[in-house]
């Protein structure tokens, strides 16, 4: 599975350069920036699985980066852990309200924030503990290289297990044809984008059953999703 793809936006040069060797170490992919607009930007270019956000940086603030992040339907999903010196009730409750999804003070312990990290990951991607991941009527079990739907095993080829477990741990989410390529196939592949239209079709086919939707919702000019059905 691919690691765990993060951005970390804080202007503090030190702080920084300690959280991305700590991510790291721990096989986290870390994108760093100490700009508001540069975050939103490198989010929409390569959707991160979480951020962690400075509330406090240059340029756009970091709660507004937060609101725009949950207005854009690429990055809706994305868990956001917010960071900042605000110790007030009012600043911790109007981060959440804007759609954080945890919230931490400094100064905070780097264990405490790899831990908190770790925990999001965890319920947005279960398959990373081996854990069966249910979304709809659709049940993949990690461990055991099955998938059910509705009760019924299905036969699924290897690059269609590996694309709807993929698709099955950040569910709702769209993704590019590009995004899917990295994800499935891995980095510096040279599939053709077309061979992901492919696979999706025999995708599809091995997920029919009938009477059931189908799940895999085609994004005019934007890519695919997996949505429970």
């Amino acid at each position: 599975m691919p690691s765990a793809k993060l951005i970390l936006v804080e202007d503090d040069p030190a702080l920084a350069e300690l959280l991305e060797f700590r991510f790291a170490n721990e096989g986290y992919q870390v994108r760093v920036t100490a700009d508001g607009d540069e975050a939103l930007l490198m989010a929409s270019e390569d959707v991160p699985d979480l951020i962690i956000l400075d509330w406090m940086i240059e340029g756009t603030s970091g709660i507004e980066v937060c609101r725009r992040l949950r207005r854009d339907k690429g990055t809706a999903h994305v868990p956001i852990i917010m960071l900042t010196a605000r110790e007030a009730e009012d600043d911790r409750v109007r981060g959440l309200e804007t759609g954080a999804d945890d919230y931490l003070t400094k100064p905070f312990s780097p264990r405490e924030l790899l831990a908190r990290v770790a925990a999001v990951m965890r319920r947005i991607r279960p398959a990373l503990a081996g854990e069966t991941i249910e979304v709809g009527d659709i049940k993949l079990d990690p461990v055991a290289h099955k998938v059910e739907r509705r009760g019924r095993n299905l036969q699924l080829g290897p690059t269609e297990y590996r694309l709807l477990k993929f698709f099955m741990e950040s569910p709702g989410r769209v993704f590019s044809r590009g995004q899917l390529l990295d994800g499935v196939w891995g980095t510096g592949s040279d599939i053709e984008l077309r061979t992901v239209d492919v696979h999706i079709r025999r995708l599809r086919k091995a997920l029919e059953l009938e009477g059931a939707s189908d799940p895999i919702r085609t994004v005019r000019s934007a890519g695919y999703a997996l949505e429970a059905v």
